[in-house]
């Protein structure tokens, strides 16, 4: 009987899909639409039209008072040639390649600390966290004081232990691994709370069945954590990586226009910022950052098709 009725129900509704929306009132939907509107006026107003007028000028070319002509493929003809843009790549994926894996590791250590039965675990959370409500503008000044080679705290603590501390702002060789060091930092606060809410998730029924087996903290890890984990840590991996190839902020406030290192930390972002704003070059400018958007959109599309060999969303 039970069957029948249900068979009735899903036959009605392949004839009227609607059917579900009809236990809604007409001002219960229109109540829902006012909510959602700011959202998607935002996503359209600051996401969709820059999008388009991205794409639409980096086929133009534009005079010194906002004028501009359509000049069809010579801005994109014009950045193969560019070495100044393949270095500027050459940096985003190296910050972004040593600071989204070391980031999301160090975010799920202190992640799974904080979730253990220790004291005062509410001000170790509060404390992590600050770096995500910080500025990043007084994020990027602040470390350019600690890295300063002359009275730099970073410096001072390192000729404590006998060790001279290099030119860390305006050494080539340095000048990446600083805004590396930076780009970890700044990041661990927001990841650290993602990976503490996916860690409550995690049924404890699991850890006491390991725990009576005998598992020790290192098995229940690898065996249940790392898993069950997984789907918080892909999530984490696709943000921190789309972040990391838009560097740009701390870029600006760490390093001067006329500092020798910058070409070594440019990035894609930076790039576009110079060319677009500095040398009023904003056609140009716009095809860098179309071509910023095509890697990261290929670099995406490759993690969704690997999640499925590493990612366990069933617990």
């Amino acid at each position: 009987m039970e069957l029948k009725q249900a068979n009735k129900v899903s036959e009605s509704r392949k004839k009227s899909p609607n059917i579900i929306f009809k236990k809604y009132k007409k001002d219960q939907v229109i109540t829902a639409g006012l909510f959602i509107a700011p959202l998607f006026l935002g996503i359209i107003v600051f996401y969709l039209i820059p999008l388009f007028q991205s794409i639409f000028y980096s086929f133009t070319k534009w005079g010194m008072f906002g004028g501009y002509e359509v000049v069809g493929l010579e801005n994109y003809q014009r950045l193969l040639g560019d070495t100044e843009l393949i270095q500027a790549l050459k940096n985003t994926l190296l910050y972004a390649v040593f600071t989204v894996p070391v980031a999301i590791i160090i975010s799920v250590f202190i992640a799974v600390l904080l979730n253990s039965k220790i004291k005062g675990k509410s001000f170790y959370r509060v404390i992590y966290f600050l770096p995500a409500v910080t500025m990043t503008s007084a994020v990027g000044m602040i470390w350019r004081w600690m890295f300063n080679s002359d009275f730099g705290i970073i410096n001072q603590v390192l000729s404590l232990v006998g060790i001279q501390g290099p030119d860390w702002l305006n050494s080539s060789r340095w000048a990446i691994v600083a805004l590396i060091i930076v780009g970890v930092w700044s990041s661990l606060g927001t990841s650290i709370v993602i990976f503490l809410s996916g860690l409550q998730g995690i049924p404890s029924t699991y850890y006491e069945a390991a725990e009576i087996d005998g598992a020790g903290p290192v098995k229940k890890f690898f065996s249940i954590t790392v898993p069950l984990l997984s789907p918080t840590v892909f999530f984490q991996s696709i943000t921190t990586l789309i972040t990391a190839l838009q560097v740009y902020d701390l870029i600006y406030m760490m390093y001067s226009q006329t500092n020798p290192a910058l070409r070594s930390v440019q990035s894609v972002a930076y790039l576009f910022y110079r060319n677009s704003f500095v040398f009023n070059d904003k056609g140009y400018g716009a095809a860098i950052v179309v071509v910023l958007l095509v890697i990261t959109l290929l670099i995406t599309i490759v993690e969704f098709a690997l999640q499925k060999k590493w990612v366990h969303y069933s617990y």
